[in-house]
């Protein structure tokens, strides 16, 4: 697939891109006609030293619409202004209004100070609550101009769209010093805390190493040291032999985890190894649209009349680090253990991080298996 970008710019100094399947578009031109003020601030990273790990402040976002009439994701239209200046768009993404991370783009110091893996930021604060500013950068990803649509509703060559812009901005966040991993991911339904509704996904380029990642690449790391071979590679093997594969073909592999967390969890392995979305083969991204697709469909269909909220995110290789043992995957989950019934992460999961599944990865790969 071509893709064909163009560029512009908010009232309040964010960017905004548009990426389309042909040229001609003219969509960056769109002035962004309201009266914004200045932009809000990201607010800091504060790094708990009991978990070894950091947390975003971000008290701006707390301002961030809920469900509002309006949609501001959907084309501006006469004098509905929204986020979106264009009157028509296939694929937009723009900087958040209210970002958890933020901060102007910028060479990382090498040799400046080194905290908790945020690289080059004074640290500020006490021995016991350290901080820094939360630079990095958060992004809102406008799958379709279509309010009432959803993921599951585009057509394949719009899915590959999506993936071709959601490579192209790994790249260029995975460029600037202050970006340390890059995360794609959408949210579906009122069940997960969606405050809108428009079909969209985020993208966020932490600062930092995510904790998820670090226990997944030292486990990696341990078992290269043990037996020579990439764990994720063996576990997809092991999978691919199993009684949990959901639906494959030649490129993609899609299956519920042996010790899955989530009532419904399924995991989209490429079955070669890449370390981040744009070292994706195009082969791959077109093989991996009608699977997703058909993934999607499944969830959906699981209990009729009722759509499966979920959340989906992209596991990406850190920019600088550990290149050579991450692999590319997309993981699905969602709180949904039956029908008219939700999975709440109580006492358990939320305090002590002991996850109890309710229904079983066996059950519930069965399910998927016959919902179609």
């Amino acid at each position: 697939m071509t893709l064909h970008m163009e560029s512009g710019s908010l009232a309040d100094g964010r960017q905004i891109l548009y990426f389309d399947t042909a040229t001609g578009a003219r969509r960056g031109s769109f002035a962004d006609k309201r009266d914004l003020g200045d932009r809000a601030s990201a607010g800091q990273l504060r790094y708990d030293v009991l978990r070894d790990e950091w947390v975003a402040v971000s008290a701006g976002r707390n301002a961030r619409p809920q469900l509002p009439v309006a949609c501001p994701l959907c084309p501006s239209d006469g004098d509905e202004l929204t986020e979106i200046p264009a009157p028509n768009y296939e694929v937009a993404v723009f900087e958040n209004r209210f970002p958890s991370f933020g901060g102007a783009a910028g060479e990382a110091n090498e040799h400046g100070p080194s905290f908790g893996g945020v690289q080059g930021e004074a640290l500020e604060g006490t021995p016991l609550a350290p901080n820094v500013p939360a630079t990095g950068r958060c992004e809102v990803v406008c799958f379709s101009s279509e309010h009432d649509a959803s993921f599951v509703d585009l057509s394949p060559e719009r899915v590959e769209l999506v993936m071709a812009a959601l490579a192209q901005r790994t790249a260029d966040l995975s460029a600037r010093g202050d970006v340390a991993q890059v995360f794609c991911f959408e949210n579906r339904g009122v069940e997960i805390g969606v405050t809108l509704h428009h079909p969209h996904g985020q993208i966020y380029g932490y600062p930092f190493v995510t904790p998820q990642t670090r226990r997944h690449l030292d486990a990696a790391r341990r078992h290269q040291e043990a037996t020579g071979r990439n764990l994720f590679g063996d576990i997809l093997a092991e999978e691919q032999a199993g009684p949990r594969v959901v639906a494959a073909n030649d490129h993609w592999t899609a299956f519920v985890p042996y010790a899955a967390r989530w009532p419904f969890e399924v995991h989209l392995y490429p079955n070669e190894r890449f370390a981040d979305l744009a070292a994706l083969p195009e082969e791959y991204v077109k093989a991996f649209a009608p699977l997703y697709l058909d993934v999607l469909k499944r969830c959906d269909a699981a209990f009729p009349g009722e759509q499966m909220p979920y959340m989906s995110g992209w596991h990406q290789a850190p920019v600088k680090e550990d290149r050579d043992l991450a692999w590319l995957r997309l993981e699905i989950v969602s709180i949904r253990r039956a029908a008219g019934k939700v999975k709440f992460l109580a006492s358990s999961e939320s305090v002590m991080g002991g996850f109890v599944n309710d229904l079983g990865p066996e059950a519930a790969a069965q399910i998927l298996k016959d919902a179609l």
